[in-house]
Protein backbone atom coordinates (compact mmCIF):
# COMPACT_ATOMS: atom_id res chain seq x y z
CA UNK A 1 0.00 0.00 0.00
CA UNK A 2 1.09 3.64 -0.93
CA UNK A 3 0.43 6.55 1.35
CA UNK A 4 -1.32 7.92 -1.76
CA UNK A 5 -3.91 4.99 -0.86
CA UNK A 6 -4.57 6.22 2.28
CA UNK A 7 -3.36 9.82 1.97
CA UNK A 8 -6.33 11.62 3.74
CA UNK A 9 -4.99 9.71 7.06
CA UNK A 10 -1.48 10.68 6.81
CA UNK A 11 -0.48 14.14 8.29
CA UNK A 12 3.18 14.12 6.29
CA UNK A 13 5.70 11.27 4.99
CA UNK A 14 8.71 11.14 7.17
CA UNK A 15 10.36 8.38 5.22
CA UNK A 16 10.32 6.97 2.06
CA UNK A 17 10.24 3.47 0.85
CA UNK A 18 14.04 3.75 -0.58
CA UNK A 19 15.12 6.38 2.41
CA UNK A 20 14.08 2.52 4.56
CA UNK A 21 15.87 0.33 1.99
CA UNK A 22 19.14 2.56 3.01
CA UNK A 23 18.76 3.06 6.68
CA UNK A 24 18.51 -1.15 6.86
CA UNK A 25 21.46 -1.81 4.53
CA UNK A 26 23.16 0.54 7.17
CA UNK A 27 21.89 -0.72 10.19
CA UNK A 28 22.61 -4.32 8.74
CA UNK A 29 26.34 -3.50 7.77
CA UNK A 30 26.95 -2.16 11.42
CA UNK A 31 25.43 -5.46 13.10
CA UNK A 32 27.41 -7.78 10.73
CA UNK A 33 30.76 -5.91 11.61
CA UNK A 34 29.95 -6.13 15.58
CA UNK A 35 29.09 -10.01 15.41
CA UNK A 36 31.86 -11.18 13.20
CA UNK A 37 31.81 -15.02 14.02
CA UNK A 38 28.66 -15.16 16.10
CA UNK A 39 25.59 -16.17 15.39
CA UNK A 40 23.19 -13.98 16.60
CA UNK A 41 19.73 -14.82 17.98
CA UNK A 42 17.03 -12.01 16.11
CA UNK A 43 14.38 -11.53 18.37
CA UNK A 44 11.54 -9.79 16.43
CA UNK A 45 8.86 -8.47 18.62
CA UNK A 46 5.02 -8.56 17.45
CA UNK A 47 3.53 -6.87 15.28
CA UNK A 48 5.34 -4.06 14.71
CA UNK A 49 8.78 -5.19 13.78
CA UNK A 50 8.18 -7.57 11.48
CA UNK A 51 9.29 -5.58 8.31
CA UNK A 52 12.19 -4.45 9.87
CA UNK A 53 13.09 -7.89 10.95
CA UNK A 54 12.65 -9.75 7.38
CA UNK A 55 14.22 -6.77 5.94
CA UNK A 56 17.32 -6.46 8.16
CA UNK A 57 17.56 -10.39 7.94
CA UNK A 58 17.72 -10.59 4.11
CA UNK A 59 20.51 -7.77 4.51
CA UNK A 60 22.40 -9.18 7.04
CA UNK A 61 25.79 -11.59 6.16
CA UNK A 62 26.16 -12.87 9.62
CA UNK A 63 24.63 -16.13 10.57
CA UNK A 64 21.35 -15.88 12.49
CA UNK A 65 18.56 -17.55 14.11
CA UNK A 66 15.29 -16.19 14.65
CA UNK A 67 12.60 -16.02 16.85
CA UNK A 68 9.64 -13.98 17.75
CA UNK A 69 8.01 -11.88 20.94
CA UNK A 70 4.63 -10.66 21.10
CA UNK A 71 4.04 -7.81 23.93
CA UNK A 72 1.89 -5.29 24.49
CA UNK A 73 1.67 -2.26 26.13
CA UNK A 74 -0.96 -0.29 24.23
CA UNK A 75 -4.20 -1.82 23.49
CA UNK A 76 -5.99 0.18 20.84
CA UNK A 77 -4.62 3.64 21.96
CA UNK A 78 -1.88 5.93 20.71
CA UNK A 79 0.18 5.50 24.44
CA UNK A 80 1.89 3.21 26.32
CA UNK A 81 -0.02 2.09 29.30
CA UNK A 82 3.40 0.82 30.53
CA UNK A 83 1.81 -2.27 31.70
CA UNK A 84 3.38 -5.28 29.77
CA UNK A 85 1.79 -8.77 28.55
CA UNK A 86 3.61 -11.36 26.99
CA UNK A 87 1.28 -12.45 24.37
CA UNK A 88 3.67 -14.97 22.90
CA UNK A 89 7.18 -16.34 24.24
CA UNK A 90 9.99 -17.55 22.85
CA UNK A 91 10.78 -21.03 21.39
CA UNK A 92 14.57 -21.10 21.84
CA UNK A 93 16.67 -21.20 25.03
CA UNK A 94 18.72 -18.14 25.63
CA UNK A 95 21.35 -19.75 27.56
CA UNK A 96 24.71 -18.30 26.23
CA UNK A 97 23.16 -16.76 23.46
CA UNK A 98 23.73 -13.55 21.76
CA UNK A 99 20.60 -11.99 21.42
CA UNK A 100 20.05 -8.78 19.32
CA UNK A 101 16.09 -7.39 20.16
CA UNK A 102 14.53 -5.90 17.12
CA UNK A 103 12.37 -3.36 17.01
CA UNK A 104 10.03 -1.08 15.01
CA UNK A 105 10.11 2.16 17.06
CA UNK A 106 11.13 2.97 20.75
CA UNK A 107 8.52 5.47 22.42
CA UNK A 108 8.64 5.34 26.18
CA UNK A 109 11.30 2.33 26.46
CA UNK A 110 9.66 0.64 29.28
CA UNK A 111 8.43 -2.25 27.54
CA UNK A 112 11.54 -2.60 25.59
CA UNK A 113 13.68 -1.92 29.01
CA UNK A 114 11.27 -4.70 30.91
CA UNK A 115 11.64 -7.13 27.89
CA UNK A 116 15.71 -6.80 28.04
CA UNK A 117 16.32 -7.21 31.06
CA UNK A 118 13.46 -10.19 31.01
CA UNK A 119 16.09 -11.69 28.72
CA UNK A 120 19.11 -11.30 30.48
CA UNK A 121 17.38 -13.06 33.39
CA UNK A 122 17.09 -16.18 30.97
CA UNK A 123 21.14 -16.73 30.64
CA UNK A 124 21.46 -15.48 27.20
CA UNK A 125 25.28 -13.98 26.79
CA UNK A 126 23.82 -10.13 25.77
CA UNK A 127 21.30 -9.00 24.50
CA UNK A 128 21.73 -5.82 22.84
CA UNK A 129 18.38 -3.36 20.72
CA UNK A 130 18.13 -2.51 17.43
CA UNK A 131 15.31 -0.15 16.69
CA UNK A 132 14.28 1.42 13.62
CA UNK A 133 12.94 4.55 15.49
CA UNK A 134 13.33 6.16 18.17
CA UNK A 135 11.41 9.10 20.03
CA UNK A 136 13.91 10.45 22.45
CA UNK A 137 11.97 13.10 23.73
CA UNK A 138 9.40 10.21 25.19
CA UNK A 139 11.76 7.91 26.32
CA UNK A 140 10.95 7.26 30.20
CA UNK A 141 13.91 5.26 31.15
CA UNK A 142 17.41 4.33 30.26
CA UNK A 143 17.29 1.75 27.70
CA UNK A 144 20.20 1.48 25.91
CA UNK A 145 19.71 0.75 22.16
CA UNK A 146 22.74 -0.19 19.93
CA UNK A 147 21.41 0.07 16.63
CA UNK A 148 19.19 3.31 15.79
CA UNK A 149 17.80 3.95 12.47
CA UNK A 150 16.15 7.39 13.31
CA UNK A 151 15.35 9.48 15.72
CA UNK A 152 12.02 11.22 15.19
CA UNK A 153 9.62 13.88 17.01
CA UNK A 154 6.84 12.64 19.36
CA UNK A 155 4.56 12.26 16.65
CA UNK A 156 2.07 9.06 16.14
CA UNK A 157 3.53 7.35 12.93
CA UNK A 158 2.37 4.37 10.82
CA UNK A 159 3.19 2.45 7.84
CA UNK A 160 6.57 -0.60 7.67
CA UNK A 161 4.66 -2.44 10.81
CA UNK A 162 3.55 0.75 12.55
CA UNK A 163 -0.22 0.54 12.86
CA UNK A 164 -3.17 2.47 14.31
CA UNK A 165 -5.38 0.09 15.85
CA UNK A 166 -4.08 -2.26 13.22
CA UNK A 167 -4.54 -0.31 10.25
CA UNK A 168 -1.40 0.88 8.03
CA UNK A 169 0.92 -1.54 9.07
CA UNK A 170 1.12 -2.49 5.19
CA UNK A 171 2.31 1.44 4.01
CA UNK A 172 5.74 1.14 1.97
CA UNK A 173 6.50 4.12 3.63
CA UNK A 174 6.79 5.79 7.51
CA UNK A 175 4.07 8.50 8.23
CA UNK A 176 2.96 10.67 10.71
CA UNK A 177 -0.95 9.94 11.57
CA UNK A 178 -3.35 12.92 10.90
CA UNK A 179 -4.82 13.32 14.34
CA UNK A 180 -8.33 13.53 12.95
CA UNK A 181 -8.05 9.75 12.54
CA UNK A 182 -7.11 9.09 16.27
CA UNK A 183 -9.29 11.54 17.91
Amino acid sequence: MKAEDVQDDIKHVLFTKEDIDAKIKELAAQIDKDYVGKEVLLVGVLKGAIMVVADLSRALSTHYTMDWMAVSSYGSGTKSSGVVRILKDLDTDLTGRDVLIVEDIIDSGLTLAWLQQNLISRGANSVEICALLRKPTCVKTDVQCKYVGWDIDPEFVIGYGLDFAERYRNLDCIATLAPHVYS
